[in-house]
């Protein structure tokens, strides 16, 4: 035990929504991270990667469970932890050197010894040259350079990321990567231990050595992959390929356990409780349409994802839907087109229309409430904030909104009922 940096033991979180009901986040979470090794939690949005890491690094208390840093319990914010964001998080009054020298400064350090310590960092995360600079002189790349010399200038004994290289570009996320990876492998830090939160399934593998797949609502560890693979690692290589394979699987047949979870659920109460996935019309159709030119063979999950340049917080919520509807399966990692789908695909606007129109009624209770709300009341007019309490039953208030925007465009779409943004007020447009 005396390589063990982080142990998670049975953590649960939940939070009180408005009106006090009680909304799970995470649930029964054990995690270990040991000396000399980069764990990556991978999830899509809502999975609570980020709350989890919060809970380890002592910013936010788990409501039952334990934590132990060094196998002392954690009971508020750690010393020799360090954090970056995804946000880069600089003052943007302060320098680049002043922001690197804020965690020294809160930390008591003489003032000679920080500007050293300061000046060594920016120079090792190839920043020297810009200490006077302010953050708006800056790039995204070099905000976040800052950011990591700010973490590692207090010699962190762990380090911890939440989706660090999300906001940058892909060339400029490669770049800070591989220099990350540099400073790891060669030892160039005291760093003993990094854990990273990602929603890309290549960063994932490129990164870790152990990769932690947590579901959602609530989070939980749903399964663990080691990657056994030496730095640095060839993204084209066949094995690098096999293990981004591995993933989309594994994470696509949870999506598929969760579905049906959700399908028992709708024959008792209506199915409010499903949280619809976050996608509109457009991008449906886009997706089907590309599919199409594939001719009827199944397509790869990671080629999908690569050749539209979508992270998994974009494809699954597609995938998602467009198997609710009957217009994809999905299998063994890959998808193919249905019959219905390519039909849907290849229809004229006004079938399209119909067709959507047909599998929301059969196929998202949330939509059936709506229709029978509206063709129930006098006047055939019902407010959103009726439905957003109802929702609020089963989600958190942002959740709620988000739930019901997507219900909302989808059902305008389909012309099953129409939507005044300034009044908030869902109609039958003929209620005849």
């Amino acid at each position: 035990m005396d390589d063990l940096i982080v142990n998670v033991k049975k953590v649960n979180k939940a939070f009180l929504s408005a009106d006090g009901q009680e909304l799970s986040v995470l649930k029964d979470v054990d995690l270990q991270l040991k000396e000399n090794e980069i764990v990556a939690l991978l999830g899509k949005s809502g999975s609570g990667k980020s709350t989890l890491l919060r809970i380890i690094a002592g910013l936010v208390y788990p409501t039952t469970g334990e934590v132990l840093y060094r196998n002392q319990p954690v009971e508020g914010p750690i010393k020799e932890l360090s954090m970056v964001f995804q946000s880069f998080a600089l003052m943007p009054w302060l320098t680049v050197l002043q922001n690197v020298e804020l965690g020294l400064e809160a930390q008591g350090v003489p003032r000679d010894e920080r500007r050293k310590r300061a000046l060594k960092a920016i120079d090792t995360i190839g920043l020297d040259g810009f200490e006077s600079a302010y953050p708006k002189e800056l790039s995204g790349g070099m905000r976040q350079r800052v950011g990591f010399a700010r973490a590692l200038v207090v010699n962190p004994d762990l380090l911890l990321m939440d989706e660090p290289f999300s906001a940058l570009d892909v060339l400029t996320a490669d770049n800070l990567r591989s220099d990350l990876l540099e400073l790891w492998v060669e030892k160039k830090t005291n760093t003993k231990g990094i854990l990273i939160v990602t929603h890309n399934i290549e960063e994932a593998v490129i990164i870790a050595d152990r990769v932690i797949v947590l579901s959602s609502n609530p989070g939980t560890i749903y399964a663990e992959l080691k990657i056994d693979l030496p730095q640095p690692r060839d993204e084209d290589s066949l094995a690098f390929r096999k293990y981004v394979d591995q993933i989309y699987q594994i994470m696509m047949e949870r999506a598929g356990e969760t579905r049906q979870i959700a399908a028992r659920m709708h024959k008792r109460d209506l199915g409010l409780g499903y949280p619809l996935p976050d996608t509109n019309v457009s991008e449906l159709t886009g997706l089907l349409e590309s599919l199409v030119e594939y001719e009827g063979e199944k397509i790869d999950l990671p080629k999908l994802a690569e050749e539209w340049h979508l992270d998994i917080d974009d494809l699954f919520p597609m995938l998602e839907t467009l198997e609710l509807f009957g217009l994809t399966k999905i299998s063994h990692g890959n998808v193919e087109l249905t019959k219905d789908g390519k039909q849907f695909a290849e229809a004229d606007i006004l079938e399209r229309k119909q067709m959507f129109a047909k599998y929301l009624k059969d196929h998202v209770p949330l939509i059936q409430h709506i229709c029978h709300i509206l063709h129930d009341r006098r006047g055939h007019r019902a407010s959103e904030d009726r439905f957003l309490t109802k929702l609020e039953d089963y989600f958190t208030e942002k959740e709620a909104e988000r739930v019901l925007e997507t219900a909302i465009g989808w059902g305008r779409y389909a012309e099953l009922f129409a939507y005044d943004y300034n009044t908030g007020v869902l109609s039958l447009e003929d209620p005849e």
